[in-house]
């Protein structure tokens, strides 16, 4: 055989290789940086850019007007842990059973933003507050990290960080390891190999974070590795200290104010240092940077809502609608300002829009990618969006839910339902609910809660990736509503069945299917039915449906029945 033949034979499965490693290397290169960011308890109004005349935020300012503005973005809770569950996984945090603050944890089973872009080769970080569990289970720290508290020890780490500085919950916002009076505050720093972090800590806590972000994003670039940096701010969460510059910046205020104000824009300062760094970097341009806060502004604060209803703890607009911005120079070139309903559990779907992974196909998902929003500023969400919340006021226990469509929202207190047109009424003003002419629509979105209501606890109960942390944290699922919500409604052979409820073609999958003899029917959010079927396959057709919202109802031959929403594109 001719050598150069040969020769050739060998070259070319290496030159394959070589090629396609130069293709994946140049893929990886273009992979955008992610940076989300979050403040803890800012309200809509604690900035400059949404009217604010005393605060200074001028980075906040300025990507408010370089990039997306979200008018009415939503936090997927009243308080904190709840809304970093549905931040990172895209799901509301009832399907974990992260109920409130200082409840339940973030299931190791739950596939987590850092997860998914770890896969794929990104350098991964959190950075600042955790709250989803805790950093430790060998002494006391912070809200519930004890000496033998395994059931509830959750670090960053086990959900796809390569790199943590981290406290399980608030610390001061000025010299954060410290009280007011100079005694220790008694939350600890933890970085990814679980130990205290002790050096530089001192000084405003926003700088504290920011210092250990950037010498991350240096190492990934140094690696040639496309980063996820998660930074959630302790500002201005209780107890807000501003340092003596920061202070001195608010002369006149209040003394209260002085401290509030400060340490908001010694936030913002640090912003705009990692702003700054990311340019002088040459990264700045293929970075997407995301600002929101997790929930209203605190009682007893100068935050403000602007006007709108309530405060935190609230599912009234103040207490869940917060600031939101996003920043990404290769992709969004002029402002684009937005009044569709998006929410917190939005971030895991777009970002992983953006890098084309298609969502895990054994979940609901309770997010909606945005990524559309880019190149089409009029957008229209098609998903709903669900909460519900239950807190303690003067020894008595509260309950709330709201459900958002479009323009309207159901909203209830203790199973008094009121309904509103956000659009119209964004301060709540006018409950339609009395009205007869709005009768139809506030059923309609009542039975539509309780089908999403439904859905939740079955991901609670561990329905889709099994009973594990059910069973491990012990925990009874926390229901809005006086009614009795099923569980495992269907035989075990049917218990898994998932539907994936968002299709991009004609068809809706029925996955997990094992049980025979099961009919179904689809109808739509006026109560009418559009399909019916005495025993369906593992496809429904719904390719005559026009997009919209519908409720499929699955009932199997003893008669049991399951709900699910769908919506189709």
């Amino acid at each position: 055989m001719n050598s150069q033949l040969v020769t050739m034979k060998i070259l070319n499965p290496l030159l394959r290789i070589v090629i396609l490693f130069f293709i994946l290397n140049i893929s990886a290169q273009e992979r955008p940086n992610v940076i989300l960011i979050m403040a803890d308890d800012m309200g809509w109004g604690d900035a400059a850019y949404n009217g604010h005349n005393v605060i200074k935020t001028p980075t906040l300012d300025a990507m408010a007007a370089e990039g997306i503005r979200f008018d009415r973005f939503y936090s997927a809770s009243p308080v904190c842990s709840p809304t970093r569950m549905s931040f990172l996984t895209g799901r509301n945090p009832h399907r974990s059973g992260v109920f409130t603050a200082n409840k339940g944890i973030l299931r190791p089973e739950e596939i987590t933003i850092s997860e998914k872009l770890q896969d794929i080769g990104y350098s991964t970080g959190h950075f600042g507050k955790w709250h989803l569990g805790t950093m430790t289970h060998s002494e006391n720290d912070a809200n519930r990290g004890a000496p033998g508290n395994i059931k509830e020890y959750n670090p960053p780490v086990l959900h796809g960080y390569d790199k943590v500085f981290a406290t399980e919950s608030k610390v001061p916002t000025f010299n954060p390891m410290l009280k007011p009076d100079g005694t220790p505050y008694g939350t600890a720093f933890w970085d990814e190999n679980n130990n205290k972090v002790t050096d530089n800590l001192s000084g405003d806590a926003s700088k504290v974070v920011m210092d250990r972000v950037l010498p991350f994003i240096d190492d990934a670039k140094s690696n040639d590795k496309p980063f996820l940096a998660v930074v959630w701010f302790h500002a201005p969460h209780l107890p807000v200290i501003a340092g003596p510059t920061h202070l001195a910046m608010y002369n006149g205020q209040s003394n209260k104010k002085k401290h509030y104000y400060g340490c908001i824009t010694a936030m913002d300062e640090q912003i705009g240092r990692l702003r700054d760094y990311l340019l002088a970097e040459g990264l700045a341009d293929n970075t997407i940077i995301t600002f929101c806060s997790d929930n209203g502004p605190e009682d007893n604060v100068p935050g403000k809502t602007e006007g709108y209803r309530e405060r935190k703890r609230s599912l009234y607009e103040g207490g869940i609608r917060v600031p939101s911005i996003m920043v990404w120079p290769k992709k969004i070139k002029q402002q684009i300002i937005t009044d569709e309903p998006f929410v917190t559990s939005d971030y895991f779907p777009t970002i992983l829009d953006i890098l084309d992974i298609d969502l895990p196909n054994d979940r609901s998902y309770d997010g909606e990618s945005f990524l559309p929003l880019i190149n089409d500023a009029s957008f229209k969400r098609s998903n709903a969006i669900g909460f519900a919340f239950q807190h303690t006021v003067q020894q008595k226990v509260r309950n709330q839910l709201s459900y958002q469509l479009a323009d309207y929202k159901l909203y209830a207190r203790d199973e008094t339902f009121e309904l509103y047109n956000i659009k119209s009424d964004p301060y709540e003003n006018n409950d339609l609910a009395e009205k007869q002419n709005f009768s139809s629509r506030l059923n309609d979105m009542i039975e539509a809660y309780k089908v999403w209501l439904q859905s939740v606890k079955n991901s609670f109960d561990g329905l889709e990736y099994g009973t594990t942390s059910y069973d491990r944290m012990e925990q009874v699922f926390v229901s809005p509503l006086n009614i009795t919500l099923s569980r495992n409604d269907f035989s075990d052979a049917f218990s898994d069945v998932a539907v994936y409820p968002n299709p991009t073609e004609d068809k809706l999958r029925i996955g997990n299917y094992k049980e025979k003899g099961v009919s179904a029917i689809i109808i739509n959010l006026d109560g009418k039915r559009v399909y019916k079927s005495s025993e369906v396959e593992e496809f429904i057709d719904i390719s005559s449906l026009p997009s919209g919202v519908y409720i499929l109802q699955l009932k199997n031959k003893n008669g049991s029945e399951k709900k699910f929403k769908v919506v189709k594109k």
